[in-house]
């Protein structure tokens, strides 16, 4: 199935959910566990019928859930096909059940605490240092390229994020390779940045900016603040 690109994603007008990083992601408030049970399992029986399932998980007050399609079909400029992990139509399709599932058990979604996390690592080989990090994050080789035409490492059960490689000279020692990038929905991310720069941290490049936010810690550590905008509803 072919993967959606933001602007498909935006027009589904998917109110519950964000788009961060390569999934859907929502989160909904419970009362208790009783109540997250009996909704995973709703959206358990709706995923049966659909023949597609969300990665859920259950909290004190919450249930989140993640949409992602394994198998999705990415043409680069060359129409030549990869198999990549993205939304598809059934994500969005299980989307807007889930959404009317939860209207049915009078819970509340609430987008805007949505979050995922992502490592990135710059590097001159990836080739060569990416099985090191898929046996240590994973334990397994497969994780090393699963689902993206890269050598970016992923958990085939998401128990670890993901970590992508990006560019570096062969020769470059002094500077940071490794940083986090957290990806949020597009409403709070001024707010987190606000929180960071009160906290002590300083903005170091917002070239990219709403979409990426680089900010630095005291002691010059690096992360950056991430939003899909492409995916985002139009006012």
């Amino acid at each position: 199935m072919d993967m959606l690109k933001g602007e498909q994603i935006a027009e589904a007008n998917l109110t519950d959910w964000r788009k961060l990083a390569q999934g859907l992601h929502a989160r909904y408030l419970v009362d208790d566990f009783g109540a997250g049970a009996r909704f995973v399992a709703a959206v358990g029986e709706a995923g049966d019928a659909l023949g597609h399932h969300p990665r859920m998980s259950i909290g004190k007050g919450y249930v989140d859930l993640k949409l992602i399609t394994d198998d999705a079909v990415y043409r680069d400029g060359e129409g030549t096909e990869h198999v990549v992990e993205w939304v598809t139509q059934q994500d969005v399709d299980l989307a807007r059940r889930i959404t009317e599932i939860a209207a049915d058990y009078k819970l509340d979604a609430d987008p805007a605490s949505v979050s995922d996390i992502e490592l990135g690592l710059d590097t001159a080989r990836s080739a060569t240092i990416a099985p090191v990090w898929a046996a240590l994050l994973t334990g397994s080789a497969e994780a090393q390229g699963r689902g993206s035409p890269s050598d970016e490492i992923r958990d085939a059960t998401g128990r670890v994020p993901n970590l992508w490689f990006g560019d570096a000279e062969e020769t470059e020692t002094s500077r940071q390779r490794f940083h986090i990038e957290v990806y949020v929905a597009p409403e709070v991310a001024e707010q987190r940045i606000a929180a960071a720069l009160a906290a002590g941290g300083t903005v170091v490049d917002d070239s990219n900016a709403p979409s990426l936010t680089v900010i630095a810690d005291q002691d010059g550590n690096r992360g950056i603040v991430c939003i899909d905008l492409s995916a985002a509803k139009k006012d």
